[in-house]
């Protein structure tokens, strides 16, 4: 987890998502996880709009696709489902927490993913589930 002698990353931080919320709410875990059938213990989120994007688009909804910016209101530690296992270093800048993020702001515009990249990686979590080997450690 982060301290003040050892931040991760100063920001500013987003989350992607399908769920529509207000300035001043709070993401918390215990949510249904967007990639697995599952509550999850954490509440991920990114200092990057790519993945930030990755998350509003592959978020289970049919709802409008959208990107907050947030707080982190406790502790948060680099997502070890990217860091250790797919991009060593961090490079996504991708991180959780089991504490809250404060919602700050909304992107009001961005540019989605191709259609095709979205149907790709689709297409390659789907291999990853069905081979067994879309786990997240939770």
């Amino acid at each position: 987890m982060n301290d003040k002698k050892d931040v991760l990353d100063n920001g500013p931080f987003f989350h992607g998502t399908k769920a529509e919320l207000k300035i001043g709410d709070l993401l918390v875990p215990q949510h249904l996880s967007n990639y697995q059938d599952k509550k999850s213990n954490y509440i991920y989120f990114t200092a990057t709009l790519d993945a930030a994007k990755w998350g509003a688009e592959l978020a289970r909804s049919t709802s409008k696709e959208r990107i907050y910016i947030v707080e982190p209101l406790g502790d948060f530690e680099n997502d070890p489902n990217l860091t250790d296992k797919r991009f060593p270093g961090n490079p996504t800048r991708s991180y959780r927490s089991t504490s809250p993020l404060k919602i700050i702001a909304e992107l009001s515009s961005w540019e989605r993913h191709s259609d095709e990249e979205i149907n790709h990686m689709l297409t390659s979590l789907k291999q990853l589930s069905e081979q067994g080997k879309n786990v997240i450690y939770d």
